[in-house]
């Protein structure tokens, strides 16, 4: 059967039998993958660490007729250890696996690899506050995908902003004219720290106020939400900016 190899970012896993997984992966090349690694939940497993959520590993499979078999795994990212032992960097890594593991194949290009594994880098090092890292993911996988929010013009007619409402379902900010009756407002300071996060500007981002990363949170989570058609259920347990290191 033939062989390949990929690099690798580890999604999820369910128990197969008695000592085997299956591992669900987004690749570089290969976009998401579904594999069995058998053995690996055996003591003796040479390579079982390597294939748990928040991995990343260089992986050799085979092709089979519904699923794929692993060969072999060599670590690249050993990136869950770190995440696992804080509970904010854990519930936020569980809320942007969950969203890379809604993507459909089309969507699942080498950029979104790279964005989720440069995500699960930084929540492990914790560069940033968890909730920030989360909120820049779900901003740019929507943009990699398609649905990039309006955040200054119009979303509906075009009309130059910065404009007052932000609609989900329409596309992001709406002029006076075309938001719906009962839209939330949006205030400038939130609509600059979502335009940071979408851009990666973290000096803005770790300097914003809980009140405007709240207030970005929640918009971020609505609108992720909306154009995935189903909730992100990790997002439940993420704790909201100002609640952080609570629990």
């Amino acid at each position: 059967m033939p062989t390949y190899r990929d690099e690798a970012v580890i999604l999820r896993t369910h128990k197969l039998g008695e000592a085997d997984r299956i591992v669900t992966m987004l690749s570089r090349r290969n976009g998401k993958i579904r594999a069995v690694a058998k053995g690996v939940r055996r003591t003796s497993s040479k390579f079982g660490s390597r294939l748990e959520p928040f991995m990343v590993a260089d992986v050799q499979l085979y092709q089979g007729r519904s699923l794929d078999i692993v060969q072999q795994a060599e670590s690249l990212g050993a990136y869950g250890a770190d995440i696992a032992v804080d509970y904010e960097r854990f519930t936020a890594a569980n809320a942007m696996v969950e969203t890379a593991d809604r993507l459909n194949e089309a969507e699942a290009t080498p950029e979104q690899y790279l964005l989720l594994v440069g995500g699960l880098r930084s929540l492990s090092r914790g560069e940033h506050a968890a909730r920030s890292i989360l909120d820049s993911y779900l901003l740019r996988v929507m943009s990699l995908s398609g649905w990039a929010p309006a955040l200054n013009d119009c979303a509906r007619c075009g009309a130059a902003g910065p404009h007052t409402h932000f609609g989900a379902q329409l596309g992001g900010t709406v002029c006076t004219e075309c938001a719906p009756a009962g839209s939330p407002r949006i205030s400038a300071s939130t609509l600059a720290l979502l335009r940071a996060l979408i851009g990666g500007d973290w000096d803005v981002v770790d300097a914003a106020p809980p009140a405007d990363l709240a207030a970005a949170s929640g918009t971020v989570a609505a609108y992720a939400q909306w154009h995935l058609e189903r909730g992100i259920r990790s997002l439940e347990h993420v704790a909201a900016p100002g609640r952080q290191g609570a629990r």
